[in-house]
């Protein structure tokens, strides 16, 4: 599976995150210790928010350990407020636009986990993308396809219910014509202001998901793994869990979309 770190808070550089704690997101990419794959070498990403509203992106398909840019990269860039991802595919091609996160207008997201038969449905899930966005389609991940049907969904005014419908949508879709399971998710989201979070899946193998605020750096890292592996403080977000970061306080709200599924097929 895939890894991932989001931070918001005061400015930092981006290596604070990425690659220089003892479990970075760069060592988790090799040395992952809660996921199932041992190495994340399928590209990665980094998208950052500084004085515009959109995002800067920077993607590329090679291992995120090997690339001397991202190293410069985050070596010299501050935010308050990043995503950061390291890729390991579940069947879609290595290309640029098949990595995360995924940009739109202000929005940024990433997506650990899968869809279950996503290959057997790719289709109906690319129509299920407005023809207002579709020209947003760059790649060819479910994570994407995902992202986009939430903004149709209302992502700008209800990032939580978007979400929860768009996954919704999905999770039928893999009932009908994909197979189990039908969706398991780690999502990062943000539109510039708030950091969200969700942690869901349709079985018992949610991928994990942890958050910590720091007194010192006066900010907060959201992570599929805690950064240090002695470092106290981590808090484990439960399954079927949606969460607001702001500043300090974790809203955390209950995340079902089983529920939307259900009660459209009745």
């Amino acid at each position: 599976m895939c890894r991932w770190a989001a931070y918001s808070g005061a400015p930092i550089f981006l290596e604070e995150i990425i690659s220089r704690p003892g479990h970075s997101l760069i060592h988790q990419s090799h040395c992952a210790t809660q996921c199932h794959s041992a190495i994340n070498a399928d590209g990665f990403g980094v998208a950052w928010y500084a004085d515009r509203p959109e995002p800067g992106l920077y993607r590329d398909v090679m291992p995120a350990w090997s690339d001397p840019n991202l190293r410069s990269l985050t070596a010299q860039v501050k935010s308050g407020l990043f995503l950061a991802h390291v890729r390991a595919s579940t069947g879609t091609a290595t290309s640029r636009n098949n990595c995360h996160p995924f940009v739109h207008g202000q929005w940024s997201f990433m997506h650990n986990g899968q869809v279950g038969g996503y290959d057997q449905f790719r289709r109906d899930a690319d129509m299920m993308v407005p023809d207002s966005l579709y020209g947003a389609r760059k790649g060819a991940t479910d994570s994407e396809a995902l992202f986009l049907v939430a903004v149709a969904e209302g992502l700008d005014g209800d990032p939580r219910g978007a979400l929860e419908r768009a996954a919704a949508r999905f999770i039928r879709l893999a009932r009908a014509k994909g197979a189990a399971p039908h969706l398991r998710m780690t999502a990062a989201l943000s539109d510039g202001h708030r950091l969200y979070a969700v942690r869901y899946a349709t079985d018992e193998a949610a991928p994990s998901l942890y958050y910590r605020w720091s007194a010192t750096r006066g900010g907060m890292a959201v992570v599929s793994e805690p950064l240090e592996a002695e470092e106290g403080g981590w808090n484990e977000v439960p399954t079927a869990s949606f969460c607001t970061f702001d500043g300090d306080q974790v809203k955390v709200e209950e995340f079902m979309p089983c529920r939307l599924a259900a009660a459209a097929a009745a």
